[in-house]
């Protein structure tokens, strides 16, 4: 390998780290003090439960860790959202797993919480997967009540969402293993089945100071709705244990009785290793995406080796020579057949020999991308998109030949598939192209950043420039002299604040994406998001809105 690519190398790999630095933090929760307070209760946390819970030989795919991150700090901050979820497997069956963490503010439900919590039941209702919730949780956070209590998207949609999948036949199993007081007393109750903890465990619409201040009434916590209450009195919970391990036990035997049913028959055969070494993913984009890179290095080093040819990739181009600023083809990821659309970073020819930008989508591009879309839904095929686009072509030329009109193609081909998609941003993802990939607003069944994304409707520099225009013009208008110093102090600035929101970790808070990723978990991922959705049967049919040819 020559220098260049040790560089590269050493860059990725410093992302790397400086993510599982930050995991590292957010995976002690409430911190110390808080983790010893439940273990003095006889109380595992909510990453030990998951850790007890699950097949230790089988992969867990966590979901939303950085959600929060840096966000709340007025309150203290709301590691991963107070919720530690993912999907994973117990007894052999691939499921949510929805685990409060009370380690953090009791587990009360911030804002992010709640939507964190509605993305998992997304994942089980877009999947058809078992969901399992192990609740310990105070409730929702008063102080931020107007942001989690009335809106559509809010609290109560998970008590809706526990209707609609208990009629979509969706399994969902609750073990209440610590406070679920108010509004969240209903998620237990109207899961499948409700596990209880004796003498931790409670369910109670409203705590026994409540009930006192309300009614007059003199009641313990314990009795008003404890384990012993709910399965001996009010017939609520079905079964009660004395110790957490016990609970999680008894979901493991129930998961393992649930019946098999049919698949979406997603083609896959023996799964074979990469035609090139994976290890080398960490060195093919430069630091920070500076310059043009070949795509297919990163394609031949996630898809699987030809099934004849150790040396070749399974990795077939469709319409090689054309629109050759978005790569399309097939090959198999893990044995799963799969359909691949990727921008090409590369500066290429056109077929009329003109020079193309890479990283931009032209209208030949376009046109190709939104084909092989058709042509993946018509085969039933997943679709895997990756996304290092700064947008599609501008200017005059662009404009005449059409761009608005073949983009619009490729918009309504990636919003109209019905096949599931999934999408890895490991570079740029930048405007109007963020769209046409298959980013958070096109519903890919799960979406992940490689450390080295960025996520913005234009690249930090040239919006800092036209953030600048504006203010500096502004400042003239009002008869105020700006100096060459003052420009680019004030550029520096609006650089600063504009490319902290272009970071990854700002869009893993949010959950704009579902987590942030080791470019060689690429594979694994792709692959346990297609084992997912091959539990959902159930197609939609085809069809495409109206677009001009």
């Amino acid at each position: 390998m020559n220098l260049a690519f040790n560089k590269n190398e050493d860059w990725m790999k410093m992302l790397c780290s400086d993510v599982q630095q930050r995991l590292s933090v957010i995976e002690q929760g409430g911190g110390k003090k808080a983790i010893e307070k439940q273990k003095e209760r006889n109380k595992l946390t909510a990453r030990q439960r998951l850790q007890f819970l699950l097949d230790a030989n089988k992969p867990f795919v966590e979901i939303g860790a950085f959600a929060g991150y840096e966000m709340y700090a007025e309150q203290g901050g709301c590691a991963a959202a107070g919720t530690v979820s993912g999907i994973g497997y117990i007894s052999g069956r691939q499921c949510v797993v929805v685990a409060n963490d009370q380690t953090v503010k009791a587990g009360a439900w911030f804002p992010i919480a709640c939507k964190k919590n509605l993305r998992m039941q997304e994942i089980a209702m877009e999947n058809n997967l078992p969901i399992i919730y192990l609740v310990d949780s105070a409730g929702v956070f008063l102080p931020l009540q107007d942001e989690i209590f009335p809106d559509k998207e809010h609290f109560g949609r998970i008590f809706r969402n526990n209707a609609r999948m208990s009629a979509m036949g969706i399994t969902q199993i609750a073990a209440v293993m610590g406070a679920c007081v108010a509004g969240g007393a209903y998620l237990p109750i109207m899961s499948d089945e409700t596990l209880m903890v004796e003498g931790n465990g409670s369910i109670f619409l409203a705590g026994a100071y409540l009930v006192k201040a309300a009614i007059g009434e003199e009641i313990d916590n314990e009795t008003l709705g404890g384990a012993v209450t709910h399965t001996e009195i009010s017939g609520i919970a079905d079964y009660k244990f004395k110790t957490e391990e016990e609970c999680l036990t008894q979901i493991k035997k129930i998961v393992g009785k649930l019946n098999r049913q049919p698949d979406a028959g997603f083609n896959r055969i023996t799964s074979f290793p990469s035609a090139k070494d994976a290890n080398e993913l960490y060195g093919i984009m430069h630091q920070q995406n500076s310059k043009p890179y070949d795509v297919l290095e990163i394609i031949d080093r996630i898809v699987d080796r030809d099934e004849t040819n150790p040396t070749l990739s399974s990795f077939d181009q469709f319409k090689k020579d054309y629109g050759k600023t978005i790569v399309c083809g097939y090959a198999r990821i893990d044995g799963w057949a799969v359909g691949i659309v990727a921008n090409q970073r590369l500066i290429v020819k056109n077929k009329k020999g003109e020079m193309q930008l890479g990283g931009v989508i032209y209208n030949d591009s376009a046109d190709k991308a939104a084909r092989f879309i058709l042509n993946c839904n018509q085969k039933k095929i997943p679709l895997v998109f990756l996304q290092d686009v700064t947008g599609f072509m501008v200017g005059s030329r662009s404009e005449h030949s059409g761009i608005i009109k073949d983009g619009a193609k490729l918009v309504n081909a990636v919003a109209n598939s019905i096949v599931p998609k999934f999408t890895i941003i490991t570079g740029n993802s930048y405007g109007a192209g963020n769209y046409a990939m298959c980013g958070k607003a096109y519903d890919p069944r799960f979406i992940y950043a490689w450390p080295s994304a960025k996520i913005a409707v234009m690249g930090g520099e040239q919006a800092a420039k036209t953030l600048l225009q504006i203010q500096v013009a502004s400042m003239k208008a009002k008869g105020k002299e700006v100096s060459i110093e003052e420009e680019n102090l004030l550029l520096n600035k609006i650089k600063d604040s504009y490319e902290k929101q272009t970071t990854p970790y700002y869009a893993a808070a949010r959950l704009w994406v579902d987590n942030i990723i080791d470019p060689l978990h690429t594979r694994m991922l792709i692959s346990e998001g297609i084992a997912a959705a091959n539990h959902n049967p159930h197609f939609e049919t085809f069809k495409t809105g109206v677009f001009q040819v």
